[in-house]
């Protein structure tokens, strides 16, 4: 089945479950989509956000690209390097046209730069693609579970791993061609991430200490903002974070980020459902998970489950991107200084075929 866009092409193939994950919402727009709740961002959804532009005033919401700084926060993701394209005695890395690095045309007065960078893509400001997590469950029903993601795509056959240790820029960019034949985030950048979007303030009613916050929590800020959330909105919770971390200038501090910003409740099985029934189309925040995550040791408990129940339920179960790392504290402020609550928000990833995630520089609209 060779896959483009949301949907295969030629004859529809058969589901590749027969059992799907308690919770989900498995072929909800067919067992071959891969945008998942991104298809209640329809045309009215679009229109209904470009409704919200009532002054022209727009916010960066993504945090430079090497920020937090260093690796301490996640020593898995690389920050950016840059390096130029080309560098030569001549011209130390500014050059201008030519056939020779050795041999610049002096008749032309074109100074260039090209840069390259290598990173991970979700260092900063990001969208995790629906590839990004998975589980392992029994979806073929004969009691052995399988490593598997979103409506069903299989790791092996759809989403493959990087081929053999090549040894390139030391442990951080060893194994190359890993590949997500679906679900990658070029999907997610296909559709498009524009339409209506709607801030929660968590940092406004619960401070910026560490604290899960659940259905009830939730539901009670909900009701003395007034906000309401229709099918198809994009929500964006602001805790604070991402502030108090841009505030630090590249050297994070762990134990006071351990402390800072609100976290949604991942083991909260009523604040799952009401995600998955007020019909969102997808959760950003502006903390590193969207969720809090709990130690590892309690998480686990002897138990078989996973570590991140939230991103389970969003992205495996669902279809749900989540962005993480966002920045909202102007936003948030301005828009509560004039009592609102949604904006246009416009969001593409990279449309880089095959990523687990991407980097994004979100902007709102007022």
């Amino acid at each position: 089945m060779k896959l483009i866009g949301n949907a295969p092409t030629g004859p529809m193939s058969a589901p590749r479950w027969t059992r799907k994950p308690s919770g989900s919402s498995w072929g909800e727009f067919g067992h071959d989509d891969q945008w998942g709740r991104l298809n209640l961002v329809t045309p009215a959804k679009v229109l209904q956000g470009v409704a919200e532009v009532q002054e022209g005033r727009s916010f960066c919401l993504s945090l430079p690209l090497d920020v937090p700084g260093g690796q301490s926060m996640n020593p898995r993701r690389l920050p950016p390097r840059r390096y130029a394209v080309i560098r030569d005695g001549k011209s130390a890395g500014q050059q201008g046209f030519c056939w020779s690095y050795e041999d610049e045309d002096p008749d032309l007065t074109d100074v260039v730069n090209d840069d390259v960078v290598l990173m991970s893509l979700q260092y900063s400001t990001q969208w995790d693609a629906l590839c990004h997590m998975g589980s392992r469950f029994d979806a073929d029903g004969d009691g052995v579970a399988e490593m598997v993601f979103y409506n069903g795509f299989r790791a092996g056959e759809h989403i493959t791993a990087a081929s053999a240790d090549m040894g390139v820029e030391a442990e951080h960019a060893r194994y190359p061609a890993p590949h997500a034949g679906a679900l990658g985030i070029e999907r997610m950048a296909q559709h498009g991430v524009q339409g209506r979007a709607v801030l929660i303030d968590l940092e406004h009613h619960l401070g910026r200490q560490r604290q899960a916050v659940g259905y009830d929590a939730l539901m009670q800020i909900l009701d003395a903002d007034r906000i309401e959330i229709e099918p198809g909105d994009m929500v964006c919770l602001h805790t604070g974070f991402a502030d108090t971390l841009l505030a630090m200038n590249r050297q994070p501090d762990l134990a006071r980020l351990h402390e800072t910003g609100t976290g949604l409740d991942g083991w909260d099985g009523r604040l799952l459902n009401w995600i998955v029934d007020v019909k969102l189309a997808c959760l950003a925040a502006d903390n590193p998970a969207v969720e809090l995550v709990v130690p590892k040791l309690t998480a686990h408990a002897g138990l078989r489950r996973p570590r991140l129940p939230l991103h389970e339920h969003c992205l495996f179960k669902n279809g749900i991107h989540l962005g993480e790392l966002w920045y909202l504290t102007e936003l948030a402020g301005w828009l509560r200084s004039h009592r609102r609550h949604h904006f246009l928000l416009t969001a593409p990833p990279l449309r880089l075929p095959g990523a687990a995630g991407s980097p994004v520089t979100p902007v709102a609209t007022v």
